[in-house]
């Protein structure tokens, strides 16, 4: 991705069609500098064969919201960034319903970014999972 500065949720969204995000039904609700949320609707597709839903699934909506949020915050004349880590704890699950995100920018520098999200079941406002990520900011060669 390249250092394009803010979006709206509209032209974040406008992004996700045919790409992973886009598969998992991922769907911005705010962006703002440093601050982004985000949902998915649970479907049978997004279960693990026990029934519950993928950890692959809470990380995949957690990152994305991460990365897209990344991007307003990116440095003038960078070209972009990449995910170098990731941790997630999950503490809960969901079979169906909605599952909603909240990332927040804790560090914006020159060639890292680092983020926290809480990723929610919307149904019983449980706490899913905790998610950190570090951003390595890509430039120009």
């Amino acid at each position: 991705m390249a250092a394009t500065g803010f979006h709206t949720a509209d032209e974040l969204n406008a992004l996700l069609p045919g790409t992973l995000p886009g598969l998992l039904g991922i769907v911005v609700d705010t962006h703002e500098p440093g601050r982004l949320t985000s949902h998915l609707d649970v479907r049978s597709e997004l279960l693990a064969p026990n029934g519950y839903l993928h950890a692959a699934t809470v990380v995949g909506l957690a990152d994305t919201s991460c990365g897209l949020a990344t991007r307003a915050l990116l440095p003038e004349g960078s070209s972009g960034f990449t995910t170098v880590e990731l941790k997630s704890n999950h503490l809960g699950t969901a079979t169906d319903g909605r599952v909603e995100c909240v990332a927040t920018n804790v560090h914006a520098g020159r060639t890292t970014q680092v983020w926290d999200a809480v990723v929610t079941n919307a149904g019983t406002g449980k706490t899913m999972a905790l998610f950190r990520c570090t951003q390595s900011v890509l430039w120009p060669r």
